[in-house]
């Protein structure tokens, strides 16, 4: 093992972001490696379980900008990317582009399936592109840009669901549950010391934030990790599973997936892998490190069929399905 330049200053930046948001380790570990990996993260979870406070908490311990949409049925495009206004400049009367609150370096999309369909397409360009184009004329995002979008999951009336198209743009999907007794008595502290503005509280907001510049040194690192042919046929098979399940005789695969998952998603598979190997402290990626990312990725990706639905199989189960049938070389 090798320790990076940059993975002191992550590990610190999860730390930072641990001591506010409580009992939400796999989401805290999304939100590093989706930003490692310049990709977007969809939090669903039920009310309560930190989901913008971790969000908040994590562009405060980088100093960035946040931008935060609260997707209504009545919102339209230009709320979210920005609109041309008709002005008057010296004299002149003309049109000028006046930016939406997707140009901050985080954008958080609260509640992303409340707004219609024609909203949430006009983060499509944004989450891949990372550009936007408005009348014609394209606009450059930050550098630095994050998609963090959430959404409730028992409350589905007046909701729009996400299409395939835009839930394979989000690179992970974290599924968010209430803290046990224990963490929640933590979760209670917590808020009382930062109430009474306590010692913990006040030495946390002393703490000079972490570079920017950091993130990008660290993905020039995570991209030099390393992936045998061995890992990257054992993602491929994976892959290939949600896909082919019918292959994998003795298994409920294929009479529990509807729809397999896109090449995004293997790309995606390697990606996080690295990242995660990489915040091990490793240089090179092992079957272990595809097994604790596979499930936040795919989740989102697979359709489930009638069949798994009225039996209540979750795409959870199906990936726990596939990894017992496939194994790495």
């Amino acid at each position: 093992m090798s320790i990076k330049p940059n993975l002191n200053k992550v590990l610190e930046l999860k730390q930072r972001v641990l001591q506010s948001v409580i009992a939400q380790d796999e989401m805290v570990d999304a939100l590093i490696i989706s930003l490692l990996a310049n990709g977007n993260v969809l939090l669903e979870g039920l009310p309560g379980t930190a989901k913008t406070r971790s969000i908040k908490t994590l562009s405060k311990a980088l100093a960035v900008n946040l931008g935060r949409v609260q997707f209504t049925p009545d919102l339209l495009p230009s709320d979210v990317t920005g609109t041309e206004v008709y002005q008057e400049v010296q004299g002149k009367h003309q049109l000028s582009f006046q930016q939406g609150p997707i140009f901050n370096n985080f954008l958080l999309a609260d509640e992303i399936n409340r707004a219609p369909a024609k909203v949430q397409a006009a983060l499509l360009e944004a989450m891949e592109e990372r550009q936007v184009t408005v009348a014609g004329q394209t606009y450059r995002l930050p550098d630095l840009f994050m998609v963090l979008a959430t959404q409730n999951p028992i409350e589905q009336e007046g909701t729009y669901p996400l299409p395939e198209a835009q839930m394979d743009r989000f690179l992970m999907k974290v599924n968010m549950a209430y803290p046990s007794g224990e963490a929640e008595a933590q979760i209670i502290r917590l808020v009382q010391a930062e109430d009474n503005a306590s010692e913990p509280a006040g030495n946390q907001n002393e703490i000079q934030p972490i570079d920017p510049a950091v993130i990008f040194s660290a993905r020039e690192e995570v991209k030099a990790v390393f992936s045998s042919d061995n890992v990257i046929d054992y993602i491929v098979s994976i892959i290939m599973a949600t896909r082919k399940p019918e292959r994998y005789t003795g298994s409920s695969l294929s009479q529990w997936i509807a729809t397999g998952a896109s090449p995004r998603a293997s790309l995606a598979i390697d990606k996080c892998s690295r990242a995660y190997a990489w915040m091990q402290g490793k240089d090179f990626v092992e079957p272990e490190d595809v097994k604790s990312i596979v499930h936040n990725v795919l989740r989102h990706r697979i359709s489930l069929s009638y069949e798994a639905l009225a039996e209540g199989v979750t795409t959870d189960d199906v990936i726990d399905e596939i990894l017992r049938y496939v194994s790495a070389a």
